[in-house]
């Protein structure tokens, strides 16, 4: 029952806030009266709402610069995927790489029916098959959960917002000093860290065991301080962990627990691991 409240959360958060931008485009001809104009603008405004809620995954991944992974680049991981999925009660998500040695994941897209996962290259050639599986069970859960959806919901108005800032020219670090807080608000107002702790809870009861998850998101930590890593901060709550530096503007925009106490929550899960820790 819980997971169901969870999802139909997400679902409600996400339509709030796309039918609020449609009241947001419609204040100012509402302010001036102009209500033919209004009427224009709020149906050009619950198009964009559909096609934005329709085509997440699309948009979001372009934001990365994903492209789609044939099964015959990598069948082992589409194989993994597949069994997971199954074990989820989910449709096959697409698969999408990112081109780059920075190791990382995330998914993007609507839900159980309209999503993808992501990973890029400095995961596949990183990670040990216990630990892609792990990071994929995780992703797979944000999927079921619905979390994918207003996780890409955010990324993509807030990064939208970041962007309308390079419109300014010579102004544009003042309207980024502007905007930057703005976009950073919207995301921490809708999502919590605790999603997290949920998806990487449940990933561990997918796989059978927590200690996959556990070391994967201690390699993608200490793997990521290695490699130079560039993007918009504004997608930081997209991917399995925070891989941006928590400085400057992208602090604004962390979403993700430390990495530590993910790990010790995940490894308290296994009995043996409890007795292991008391003991010593």
């Amino acid at each position: 029952m819980g997971r169901k409240l969870l999802r139909v959360r997400n679902v409600l958060k996400s339509w709030t806030l796309l039918f609020g931008l449609c009241a947001v485009l419609g204040i100012v001809p509402l302010l001036a009266g102009n209500y033919r104009l209004l009427s224009i603008f709020l149906f050009c405004a619950l198009l964009l709402a559909g096609a934005g809620y329709f085509y997440m995954d699309r948009i979001a991944l372009g934001m990365v610069r994903a492209r789609e992974l044939p099964r015959g680049e990598a069948p082992a991981l589409h194989s993994t995927v597949e069994r997971l999925a199954a074990l989820a009660r989910l449709p096959m998500p697409k698969l999408y790489v990112l081109p780059d040695g920075y190791p990382r994941a995330l998914c993007a897209g609507r839900g159980p029916r309209g999503s993808a996962i992501a990973v890029s290259r400095g995961l596949l050639g990183a990670a040990t098959p216990a630990e892609l599986e792990g990071v994929l069970a995780h992703e797979l859960v944000h999927i079921r959960d619905r979390d994918v959806l207003i996780q890409s919901t955010v990324s993509v108005f807030a990064c939208a917002i970041v962007e309308t800032s390079r419109i300014g020219g010579f102004l544009q670090r003042g309207l980024l000093f502007a905007l930057g807080p703005l976009a950073a608000a919207l995301v921490n107002l809708f999502l919590s860290p605790k999603r997290e702790f949920l998806a990487d809870a449940a990933a561990a009861e997918l796989c059978r065991s927590p200690h996959g998850l556990a070391d994967a998101l201690i390699r993608l930590e200490q793997t990521g301080e290695l490699v130079e890593f560039q993007a918009s901060p504004a997608t930081e709550p997209l991917y399995t962990i925070n891989p941006f530096a928590e400085e400057g503007l992208a602090a604004l925009f962390a979403t993700h627990p430390p990495v530590a106490e993910r790990v010790r929550r995940l490894r308290a899960m296994d009995p043996a691991w409890r007795e292991k820790l008391r003991a010593a």
